[in-house]
């Protein structure tokens, strides 16, 4: 029998969520002496169960709070940073702002957002990993709620054609497994090659555990990862066409039955429950060095809200709780932050999510990393993402792309 689970946003992609609707106005006025009150919520969700999980979390909240009426406003996620600093110009914007990481830098600097000097006075706030903190300069300016992430989906019923008793812990393991599965017709491993911010997220584990850091950049690490990418290409473990494939492709083949092992994330869990073979995940088998980005949207009160309070009181009693974390893995597919939500028995009984809440506490670092300057971010992970596809494509020899990349990334990283 296969894994039967809830099931994630369709579509979703590593850091990113989808997103629709127009900015339809601003935060809700003044306080009127105790009278009815609205909370103005920018946010970028459209699916159906997005939407009525949001309308559940406010027909919760406003249970207390019978004056207050709940406004969702959704603003597609293209254009949600740049609509929030306009309407920071103009000292406007509304009482919560639900946003992608990457934007966090320019948020900030507009004053959209302020630091969130009240979260670590929240009862809550000893349940979140670190690396769902957005930080500018040691600064706390966003926490994410649900976080997306990558693991490592392994194909139950090939490993025990191959004699396999457990997924690897190491990549020496990883690759005598791979091995394994070659020889007996298969492909290895699936992943992430395609130029840019994918390829980066997806090799961020990789030359991490290998010993890179960006804050202080070496070549030998990447030089080392590029080493073991073009192994596992000339071994036959790793097709040398993930050069160019994002990340539907690869879990489409492993769903096939094609390959042993792909490197995707929680958003596949749906997906995967179209193979016709038992399958499960694991934590990638990196060493303590390596990390596992955090994606996913981050949230903070708007920084010309007029009510403050309660809308510091809205998050933490919705994405910031328990049960409202609960709530949005049910109707967003993305697993909670907070530890205790992570042992509840939704998660704690589901043999794939169990895998991915224990991911975030362990594996889990800030998207994108506190080490890179945020007015870089995009110019850095594309840049480290090129270089990741181009050591998959053999487009030079591992020393030389890795002596090409430092060229290019150090000037980005002293800015």
């Amino acid at each position: 029998m296969k894994h039967t689970r809830l099931r994630p946003l369709a579509g979703l992609t590593a850091g990113l969520a989808v997103a629709a609707l127009a900015l339809s106005g601003c935060a809700g006025g003044e306080d009127s002496g105790g009278g009815p009150v609205t909370l103005t919520v920018w946010h970028y969700y459209n699916t159906d169960g997005q939407v009525a999980t949001l309308e559940a979390m406010a027909e919760s909240f406003t249970a207390e709070h019978p004056d207050v009426t709940v406004d969702y406003q959704y603003i597609p996620v293209e254009q949600m940073t740049t609509k929030a600093v306009t309407a920071a110009g103009a000292k406007t914007g509304p009482d919560v702002i639900v946003f992608g990481a990457s934007g966090t830098y320019d948020l900030s600097q507009s004053g959209a957002i302020e630091p969130m000097d009240w979260f670590e006075d929240f009862d809550g706030a000893d349940q979140f990993p670190d690396g769902a903190m957005q930080r500018i300069d040691g600064t706390l300016f966003g926490v994410q709620g649900f976080v997306n992430l990558l693991g490592l989906w392994y194909n139950s019923d090939m490993m025990a054609e191959l004699g396999i008793d457990a997924p690897p812990a190491t990549i020496d393991e990883l690759e005598e497994d791979m091995a394994l599965a070659v020889a007996a017709g298969k492909e290895g491993i699936t992943l992430t090659g395609k130029p840019g911010l994918e390829s980066q997220w997806q090799g961020f584990p990789w030359f991490t555990s290998h010993g890179f850091d960006y804050a202080d950049a070496q070549a030998e690490p990447m030089a080392d990862t590029y080493t073991m990418l073009q192994d596992w290409v000339d071994a036959g473990y790793l097709s040398k066409e993930a050069a160019t494939w994002d990340q539907t492709v690869p879990f489409q083949q492993f769903a096939a039955g094609s390959a042993l092992f792909a490197v995707n994330g929680n958003w596949q869990i749906a997906a995967a429950e179209e193979a016709a073979f038992e399958y499960g995940v694991a934590p990638l088998p990196i060493t303590d060095k390596g990390g596992v980005l955090l994606g996913g949207e981050v949230q903070n009160i708007g920084a010309f809200s007029k009510h403050k309070d309660l809308a510091q009181e809205y998050l933490e009693s919705t994405f910031f709780s328990t049960e409202g974390e609960l709530e949005l893995l049910k109707g967003f597919g993305a697993i909670p932050t907070r530890s205790d939500a992570a042992s509840a028995s939704e998660i704690g009984d589901d043999p794939i999510l169990s895998v991915f809440a224990q991911i975030v506490q362990a594996q889990g670092r800030p998207s994108p990393s506190p080490a890179v300057p945020s007015a870089n971010v995009n110019a850095v992970e594309g840049l480290v993402g090129d270089f990741w596809s181009k050591a998959i494509a053999e487009e030079g020899s591992p020393d030389q792309l890795a002596d090409d990349l430092m060229t290019q990334l150090l000037p980005l990283l002293e800015n």
